[in-house]
């Protein structure tokens, strides 16, 4: 059981964000002391499973000069911790998410459904079985924290924070996309949406954010981790566009990513060559690999962003094994995956697919259900984030009661950094 000291870590961090968020509801709260009371935790389920064959024949992407590059597809082996997920659920799940965007870019009738549709499946495994994180404390310490830092495809987001449980992107928000007062702006924002850690809308903005944060876990393990408790301990993962790749400040913050050797930053780069001007060969045709290659990254490319669900996964297996530098994930998607008519087509970046090419969508890609519904067993398969994440919470709860017994200095200090709250005395010791 932690201490009422660590619980007040916690509950303090918590408190703040409300007030910050200026909400009183109570499901915006969580309790540590139920949450603690949860089964030992036993690890997060992953899964292992063939990879399905593409939706369309229409969709197979044509080689273009920068993917003949001899670059073997690394691959390795995927662990699996209790059970299995079955493909044809991940790709029921993976549907959903596509959905979802696609509706409430089409209620809205403005938005960009293309990116989520393209990078469902990345976002599903990452949200589904690779990241550790508390959908009823959106603020817990140690969670992984994503940026999407190509914002503009923030349905993705929206969908991953609405199927994972957080409280502050229900039905109702996802159906008042880009409105007035809503939770679910045309760009994702921190400062609205619990569960969103930047706001992200220039372009290159993002990644330069996840560099940061990477750099904040780097800095505070090196800090407070000792031997016998290693309490800091989160990756920060980022997926980033074209467009990103393209801002010169994307270059900046990955040479200093490379040189600071940022092993717990994994970045997915989605490779669609499409931006809102057309296909990028008209302005980008840079190596984007042998870039990163050159500022320290590791490089890994998946081939088969649209379906190759074990590829992904490997992948990022791969990545967390290079301790020594961050990690380059080129993931080849097509933007719009599964729209008849416009996939792999600037038409998809920036604008609603219109309700003929929604319908289309939804025979191509086998999709019988009306706007917003989730399947009840994407909804169940789903579900068990809750008990999992408040789990995790708990047993780090439980690990800072134990170190702070140990290293009470140590504690107090990263505590205050924390909360933010300046220690005792402070104001005497200023002058």
């Amino acid at each position: 059981m932690a201490s009422s000291s660590s619980v007040t870590l916690s509950q303090a961090l918590l408190a703040r964000a409300i007030s910050h968020h200026g909400s009183n509801s109570t499901s915006d709260r969580v309790s540590l002391s139920s949450a603690l009371s949860l089964p030992t935790f036993s690890g997060l389920k992953s899964t292992s499973s063939a990879a399905a064959n593409s939706t369309s024949s229409k969709l197979a992407r044509v080689p273009r000069r920068r993917l003949s590059s001899s670059r073997p597809v690394r691959a390795a082996a995927v662990e699996t911790l209790d059970t299995t997920t079955e493909t044809s659920l991940v790709e029921k799940s993976v549907n959903t998410i596509r959905f979802l965007a696609i509706d409430a870019v089409e209620k809205a009738n403005s938005g960009h459904p293309g990116l989520p549709m393209g990078c469902a499946p990345m976002g599903h495994i990452l949200y589904d079985e690779i990241m550790r994180y508390n959908p009823k404390n959106p603020y817990w310490f140690n969670r992984d924290r994503f940026v999407l830092s190509a914002g503009h495809g923030c349905m993705l987001q929206y969908a991953l924070l609405h199927l994972a449980g957080y409280d502050s992107v229900k039905e109702e928000d996802l159906k008042s996309f880009r409105q007035w007062g809503s939770k679910t702006p045309g760009h994702p924002e921190n400062f609205e949406t619990p569960g969103v850690e930047v706001t992200t809308g220039p372009l290159g903005q993002g990644i330069a954010n996840a560099v940061g944060l990477a750099l904040a876990e780097k800095h505070l393990a090196a800090r407070y981790n000792k031997p016998d408790s290693e309490i800091i301990d989160h990756y920060t993962y980022v997926i980033l566009g074209d467009g990103c790749q393209m801002e010169g400040i994307s270059n900046e913050v990955a040479s200093l990513a490379g040189h600071w050797g940022l092993g717990k930053l994994i970045a997915f780069y989605d490779d669609n060559h499409i931006s809102i001007d057309g296909d990028t060969e008209i302005a980008f045709t840079e190596c984007v690999d042998t870039r990163f290659e050159g500022l320290g990254w590791h490089v890994i490319w998946v081939k088969n962003g649209n379906t190759g669900y074990d590829e992904i996964r490997a992948a990022i297996k791969e990545a967390k094994a290079v301790t020594d530098k961050p990690t380059l994930i080129k993931v080849t998607t097509t933007i719009g995956f599964g729209s008849p008519n416009k996939a792999n087509s600037y038409s998809v970046h920036g604008a609603a697919l219109g309700a003929k090419e929604v319908d289309a969508t939804r025979q191509n890609l086998g999709w019988p259900y009306e706007p917003f519904h989730v399947p009840e067993d994407v909804k169940s398969h789903w579900s068990r984030h809750t008990a999992e994440g408040s789990a995790l919470e708990a047993e780090w709860n439980a690990k800072f009661a134990e170190y702070e017994k140990k290293y009470t200095e140590e504690a107090a200090e990263l505590k205050s950094i924390i909360t933010g709250e300046l220690p005792a005395g402070w104001k005497r010791h200023s002058r």
